[in-house]
């Protein structure tokens, strides 16, 4: 099979809970089984960028009450959401890029092995993935077209990007719950070997005190050194330290999220358009 991929509009920002209209038309097509994947983890200047994958079929139905795009949930709720998602789910995975292999390979060869990494982990192999964002990270161009012929590998299953799909695909946020909440028990569970960089809260993402203790004692064997971890901030990060500020004005965590949540949506290492910004932080023009 050929990887291909579809762009779909964004779903407005005041969309409600995501569903299963858009696999459930993929599966009337004759994709019977249907893996939602999306990434946390991009941004960050340390600790894996981090891949959940979700495979439903025909038997799967509506996915657990209160599954949403991690980045609207509190910590505590994703955490109870895991047990539910797993139950519900045909079979689900998650898998790791190292910062090592990041800076050896890049992000986006390293999205694309944490990728196959969490589809090796469910044990199946899906008809058709759902992948958010509008940018087609899992396929390797040299396993597409007239290259594909010279890979020895088995091809890997078509793609089909949608531009906010953990707003509207089921699959993708319960995917976005599993791959956050072990990224983030992962930083944790790194943060006391080095208490400086406060992984704890930030879980690795460029906080103000993140940034402050890499200036004062440079990097660790945990960060991405090929990176700009103490120049001037990107526009996106910029934009994404001044949200997270705000945010850390207010409640611990709200219906927007945490700090490190607010940098996981804005400061993924690309470049970013204002409209795109404005976007992120539910700025629709009206």
């Amino acid at each position: 099979m050929t990887a291909t991929s579809a762009r779909a509009s964004a779903p407005s920002a005041r969309a409600g809970a995501p569903s299963l209209r858009v696999e459930r038309a993929y599966q009337r097509a004759g994709y019977r089984v249907l893996a939602g994947m999306d990434e946390v983890g991009r941004g960050a200047l340390a600790g894996p960028v981090t891949v959940g994958v979700v495979c439903i079929d025909e038997t799967c139905r509506s996915a657990p009450t209160g599954v949403r795009d991690s980045k609207l949930l509190t910590a505590a709720r994703r955490e109870a959401l895991v047990r539910p998602v797993r139950r519900w789910a045909l079979a689900w995975g998650v898998g790791h890029a190292s910062p090592a292999e990041i800076d050896e390979i890049g992000i986006m060869r390293a999205l694309r092995l944490a990728g196959r990494r969490a589809l090796a982990a469910c044990g199946i192999v899906p008809d058709l993935v759902i992948l958010d964002g509008n940018h087609d990270w899992l396929t390797d161009p040299a396993e597409v077209g007239l290259l594909a012929l010279t890979a020895a590998a088995d091809p890997p299953p078509p793609v089909r990007t949608r531009i906010k799909a953990d707003l509207s695909c089921s699959s993708v946020a319960a995917a976005s719950v599993l791959a956050k909440v072990e990224r983030d028990a992962l930083m944790v569970r790194h943060a006391p070997a080095f208490p400086a960089y406060q992984w704890e809260i930030n879980k690795g993402y460029a906080a103000p005190g993140h940034r402050a203790a890499l200036a004062a004692l440079g990097p660790c064997e945990l960060h991405r050194r090929s990176w700009n971890l103490t120049g001037p901030l990107s526009l996106g990060e910029g934009v994404a330290a001044g949200v997270a500020a705000g945010v850390a004005a207010g409640p611990a965590e709200g219906p927007g999220g945490s700090p490190d949540e607010v940098a996981e949506s804005l400061s993924d290492g690309t470049p970013v358009m204002v409209h795109d910004v404005l976007q992120e932080v539910g700025f629709d023009g009206r």
